[in-house]
């Protein structure tokens, strides 16, 4: 069986001074691909720098006859986003992969959580990927070719208490990789989403023992062949930690039609509105929409 292989293919990679970024930096390189090692440095909760924590990744790759080059802007900025990106192409020419890791974790009870909770984790999560991948998506559109992967969680498809903020960014990247998902489509880039679970210093407060089945390396090698050119997958999410691969999807029912519908219709046919038999998992709005079509013609 033929490995899989990048050779020449240009990754960014967000938070990659440890933790998951380090290792999908790590295996990647070993499998030819040229990596920007971006990290701020800075603390689980967002707070200070490291300048040296991007350089000491690229120090190992470059050990092991691996390209690599450090990048320690912050991708919570558009400015930062550009410097990431414009990074690679100085470097390397170009860039073909896109993997949005890096994070934060400011954690409270929804009823204490101000701004000063919410704000830094949007900026870092979410919008951290629209400027990385905004910048990228330009030039994998020009070529007609990118790939693109963006780290979910399970606390925002699934929820988890004390990560509103967390959440609602970790559900908002899964939106966002099914739009790119379906712009990508005709310029062949394509966008998956990974919901890990890996014990990192993000998670080691929460994991204790169980940690040892959870290591980073784990998680690595999903992330690689999502971002291999053979890998046809495109707007999925993948629940991904210790060996265990699970696609995860959002679907829907058939519903209760009522061209008269009313609260008390509503309440008589609840049954009829929450019956998962028979579901079906629309690829994009548009088979969503179909679904509407067929129930009311």
């Amino acid at each position: 069986m033929t490995d899989l292989g990048f050779d020449g293919k240009v990754a960014i990679i967000t938070g990659a001074g440890g933790g998951l970024g380090r290792q999908h930096a790590l295996i990647m390189a070993a499998r030819g691909a040229l990596i920007v090692v971006n990290d701020l440095g800075g603390a689980v909760d967002g707070s200070g720098s490291d300048k040296g924590a991007a350089q000491l990744v690229v120090d190992e790759i470059k050990a092991t006859g691996g390209e690599a080059v450090a990048n320690t802007d912050s991708v919570a900025t558009p400015e930062g986003g550009e410097s990431i990106v414009q990074t690679a192409v100085d470097t390397f020419g170009t860039v073909d992969i896109v993997i949005n890791n890096a994070g934060i974790l400011r954690d409270k009870s929804f009823h204490n959580m101000g701004p000063d909770f919410v704000d830094p984790v949007l900026d870092v999560h979410l919008r951290g990927a629209f400027n990385v991948t905004g910048p990228a998506w330009k030039i994998m559109r020009e070529k007609s070719y990118g790939r693109i992967v963006s780290t979910s969680s399970a606390a925002g498809i699934f929820g988890n208490f004390g990560q509103a903020n967390y959440g609602a960014a970790k559900m908002g990247l899964v939106g966002f990789t099914n739009v790119l998902a379906v712009e990508g489509a005709k310029y062949n880039v394509k966008a998956n989403a990974i919901a890990p679970l890996a014990y990192t210093r993000m998670t080691e407060d929460l994991l204790g023992p169980l940690g040892d089945k959870l290591q980073p390396e784990f998680v690595a090698p999903l992330v690689t062949y999502l971002s291999h050119e053979s890998c046809d997958s495109t707007g999925r999410v993948y629940s991904v930690g210790g060996g265990r691969v699970a696609e995860v999807f959002i679907a829907e029912c058939q519903g209760f039609t009522d061209p008269e519908l009313s609260p008390e219709s509503l309440r008589d046919n609840w049954d009829a509105v929450t019956d998962q038999t028979g579901y079906e998992v629309p690829a994009a709005i548009a088979e969503e929409t179909a679904m509407f079509l067929k129930a009311l013609s």
